[in-house]
């Protein structure tokens, strides 16, 4: 069983065993026939991953990581908010008529800002800080902008990441104020994994940590069940990751410049119904 296995179901345990139901709520999530998506929830979670000891993926069922890291280049490279420049469906109820989702997640991180340095965006800062400043500890990015919100269709999840550099080695911390543990766990922890691997290597250092933050961790209702199948499978050891090591150039990534080796998942017989 991977670590991320490990760390997953400790976590859903906790919720169904030890959460808080806000079935008697009034709440904003719905399920597609108008009944309110409710849910058991924990409060500030916090899970540790250590990358360079494994790479972070579930095996009780099959992350899609490669649709995983697409999205996480749309943010972070290209920094859009156009579905048409994403590989995958996973924004498309959330579009507006002029086929973007707002001024949210890449669109955020393209914004430009004064430094005494010049201008930088939130990326581009980072990665200057990460060569020119490494024992800054203040290499962070933030998309939870109060004066967009009104703009974006859907307010940003995970919002925040921070980078601290120990020596030589990049250590970082996702943020992230509601997690819906079935459908998006796995995918943000893989997203952010690959994130910090290639901050690390465009930067001359060595991975280390990932630290997940979840103020708000929760099953829905209807997802209960698939999850309780979930946790009663064994897992596989965690595959091997391997990333093309001539890459020194942020923006020169592909997803293909990525790879996992032996990776081995349980089936999943779910129809996983979408909160919105």
């Amino acid at each position: 069983m991977s670590k991320a296995d490990e760390l997953y179901r400790a976590t859903c345990l906790d919720i169904l065993e030890n959460g808080f139901s806000d079935e008697n709520l009034e709440v904003r999530p719905h399920w597609a026939d108008g009944t309110p998506a409710h849910t058991i929830k924990k409060f500030g979670v916090v899970n540790r991953y250590n990358l360079a000891e494994e790479f972070p993926i579930m095996t009780l069922r099959r992350t899609y990581w490669k649709s995983a890291v697409d999205e996480l280049l749309w943010i972070w490279q290209k920094k859009s908010n156009r579905i048409a420049d994403l590989g995958s469906h996973v924004w498309d109820e959330w579009a507006g008529e002029d086929g973007t989702i707002g001024k949210a997640y890449g669109y955020q991180l393209g914004i430009k800002h004064q430094y005494k340095e010049g201008e930088f965006d939130q990326v581009d800062r980072v990665l200057y800080d990460l060569k020119h400043n490494p024992a800054s500890r203040r290499i962070l990015t933030n998309i939870y902008n109060f004066q967009d919100l009104h703009e974006m269709n859907l307010y940003p999840c995970a919002y925040s990441m921070t980078f601290n550099v120990t020596g030589d080695t990049l250590n970082a911390i996702l943020n992230q104020r509601s997690q819906d543990m079935l459908t998006a766990n796995n995918w943000n922890v893989v997203q952010y994994a690959v994130l910090t691997h290639m901050m690390a290597q465009v930067s001359g250092l060595k991975v280390g940590e990932l630290v997940h933050v979840i103020a708000d961790c929760h099953i829905y209702d209807r997802h209960i069940p698939a999850v309780k199948a979930m946790l009663e499978k064994e897992g596989y050891p965690a595959p091997k990751f391997t990333m093309n090591e001539s890459v020194t150039d942020f923006y020169a990534f592909t997803k293909d410049s990525f790879k996992l080796e032996n990776y081995q998942y349980h089936p999943f017989d779910f129809e996983i119904p979408m909160a919105i």
